[in-house]
């Protein structure tokens, strides 16, 4: 189960949410020429990637920071980016071009702390901006509870598109980071699952002053938790299709 795209069309352009897809994958395509050569792949993580270890110790103090612009592949940059695309636009339009723009790069630190937390001397390189895109959901959910997100299920090689609520996709979301954290070493399968859930909860936390000064419980009553204004409309296939390739 995929999300793919919400019902909630943001009132001014997401220029940030442009800016920082670019962003990442400009700087993916300035590392495809490296990609293939451990040797030189490896000195640019030490440069450049959160090696916890380090930055427990004081060394490379800007890697919370700039981990969150690398990516290890096409899929992980892509998956990213889908989901910044899908929930950044509507948190750009109500924290303003700026003020989205701190929030995302504080929510990707504090995705950074938790995945130090319960290893501080680890000396795996961690990359993506998957903990500050976590942010972006977890304050997603705190601002729109009952948005409708689009969701595609795959069964082999089949696929179906339907509509479940906002606060469902992104609970189960954040469940899955946290049972795959404490059941795992946190960094099973080469996923980060403590800096999701850590930015998850950086994300709702620093959307707070935001949903506050909305109203807070107010808001959430005269919007009932549905975005503040007409949801997008699509029209669902009812049919089940085949699909050619698939990835989850």
């Amino acid at each position: 189960m995929f999300p793919i795209r919400d019902h909630n069309p943001s009132g001014r352009t997401p220029y940030v949410v442009y800016a920082l897809i670019l962003l990442n994958v400009g700087i993916f395509l300035l590392q495809l020429p490296i990609m293939g050569d451990d040797y030189r792949l490896a000195l640019y993580y030490q440069n450049w990637a959160l090696i916890p270890g380090e930055v427990y110790h004081g060394y490379n103090l800007h890697t919370p920071v700039t981990s969150m612009f690398l990516h290890a592949g096409w899929m992980h940059l892509a998956g990213n980016m889908l989901f910044l695309w899908i929930f950044g636009d509507n948190m750009e339009d109500e924290m303003g071009h700026i003020g989205f723009l701190v929030f995302y790069l504080l929510s990707g630190v504090g995705a950074a702390l938790a995945q130090m937390a319960p290893d501080p001397y680890s000396n795996i390189p961690m990359i993506g901006a998957s903990g500050a895109i976590a942010g972006v959901m977890g304050g997603y959910l705190l601002m729109f509870p009952r948005a409708r997100v689009d969701v595609i299920l795959i069964i082999i090689i089949f696929f179906k598109i339907f509509t479940i609520r906002a606060w469902i996709v992104l609970g189960v979301w954040f469940g899955l980071q946290v049972f795959s954290g404490v059941t795992g070493n946190g960094n099973a399968g080469g996923v980060a699952y403590w800096a999701h859930a850590g930015g998850f909860v950086a994300g709702v936390l620093l959307t707070l002053p935001v949903w506050l000064r909305l109203g807070g419980p107010n808001f959430w009553r005269s919007t009932h938790g549905a975005p503040p204004h007409p949801e997008t409309k699509y029209r669902l296939s009812q049919s089940t299709i085949p699909s050619v390739r698939r990835r989850r």
